[in-house]
């Protein structure tokens, strides 16, 4: 593959620019991060509740007698998904897992999946300044946290240089273009100017200068809203961005572990059904307005004057969520089952999924293709020489 940008360099793996999005449940898991990790790049899994992946697991599931076995069926996927994700990466690129700080059981996943064999742990949906910690077993992992301002990375530069670690590279999430949980405190705030890509990068290299972090090298990563060649170009050889991460553009891959369901449901999109809403963490989401968040939305003010803080409200029982607005009764936030929602959007039933989505237009329209052209698509700015793309 030719193209003109320098390689992205991490813990001594020359990779691709390209950095595949952890996108859960099971959206991103084995065959789509171990595809990505084969061309070169990094693949992400995300972590969060993969025994779906699995029919075994499933049928263990509900047997099970409590929250304690339901994460220890997670752990298992978990490890079948990294293990799975390394033999189909064949030695090429790098795998790692996202790891949300918002699960309760972020510590055990993080230590899980180092002992795995995963090569990076990339953690956001909260601030991660205890992942040096959990990790400091394998120091051969990579830890990357997600961002999305650069007061935040200066909180978690000074936190982890205390502990004579350094971020082995940053993700830098837009609000205003991600999928999924989105860093901004409501939703009013998701297109804030201190979030824009320039802005941001400018004030880390300022950063890293009142540190006395210059020589380090940390590398960079814009996520959100980069769904053209032009934009990585921009973002790589203006910005100083050392890597752009995707998420949607991958989802829709022939490789992506979702049902073929929720593929075209992410790709045919159009802008006017993508939208904004609170989830049940206490952060701004976006997603699809398929038949399910419609009647949410309906009925949102209602589920959220009704709120109450009962254990019995957790419709999996898996206490997945540090702070749940449906389990501890918030009102200001969502009011339903994260993992529910998720988990049926994986299985591709539209009428009851919840579809988080990126803002922006896919690259390919709403066709489904495959990791190897949507890397060279974004590498070379060449689309499939079959691709036709309507307008």
């Amino acid at each position: 593959m030719l193209h003109h940008f320098n390689p992205l360099v991490i813990k001594g793996h020359e990779l691709l620019p390209i950095v595949q999005g952890g996108m859960g449940v099971g959206i991103s898991a084995k065959s789509l991060a171990g595809s990505v990790a084969l061309e070169g790049g990094v693949g992400t899994i995300a972590s969060v509740d993969l025994r779906h992946l699995h029919e075994d697991l499933v049928a263990e599931s509900a047997k099970a007698g409590g929250q304690e076995d339901l994460d220890r069926l997670n752990l298992i996927a978990l490890d079948r998904e990294i293990k799975g994700a390394l033999r189909n990466a064949q030695g090429r690129g790098m795998v790692a897992v996202n790891v949300m700080k918002a699960v309760d059981a972020h510590p055990a996943l993080v230590r899980q999946a180092c002992e795995s064999g995963a090569q990076g742990i990339v953690m956001g949906a909260g601030l991660p300044l205890d992942l040096p910690e959990m990790a400091r077993d394998f120091p051969e992992v990579a830890l990357i946290p997600i961002l999305s301002e650069s007061r935040g990375i200066h909180i978690v530069l000074k936190r982890w240089m205390k502990k004579q670690r350094l971020p082995d590279a940053i993700v830098i999430e837009h609000p205003r273009h991600a999928g999924g949980h989105l860093g901004a405190a409501s939703i009013g705030e998701i297109g804030d100017e201190r979030f824009n890509f320039r802005r941001v990068l400018n004030e880390t290299f300022e950063v890293f200068k009142q540190l006395g972090l210059e020589s380090e090298r940390i590398p960079l990563v814009v996520a959100g809203g980069i769904n053209t060649f032009q934009k990585v170009r921009t973002c790589l050889q203006e910005f100083g961005a050392s890597a752009v991460q995707i998420g949607t553009a991958f989802a829709v891959t022939r490789e992506g572990d979702a049902h073929d369901n929720f593929k075209r449901t992410l790709a045919g999109a159009r802008p006017e059904d993508i939208v904004e809403f609170m989830s049940v963490a206490g952060l701004p989401a976006r997603g699809v307005m398929t038949p399910w968040l419609k009647s949410y939305l309906k009925r949102e003010d209602k589920l959220q004057a009704n709120a109450k803080a009962d254990p019995r409200r957790c419709t999996q029982g898996l206490n997945c969520l540090s702070v749940c607005g449906l389990r501890d009764g918030l009102g200001k936030i969502g009011q339903f089952c994260i993992d529910l929602k998720l988990s049926a959007a994986f299985r591709g039933e539209v009428t009851k999924g919840l579809f988080f989505r990126g803002a922006e237009p896919l690259p390919f329209g709403d066709s489904i293709r495959s990791v190897r052209e949507t890397i060279h698509y974004f590498m070379t700015g060449e689309t499939p020489s079959d691709l036709r793309i309507p307008g």
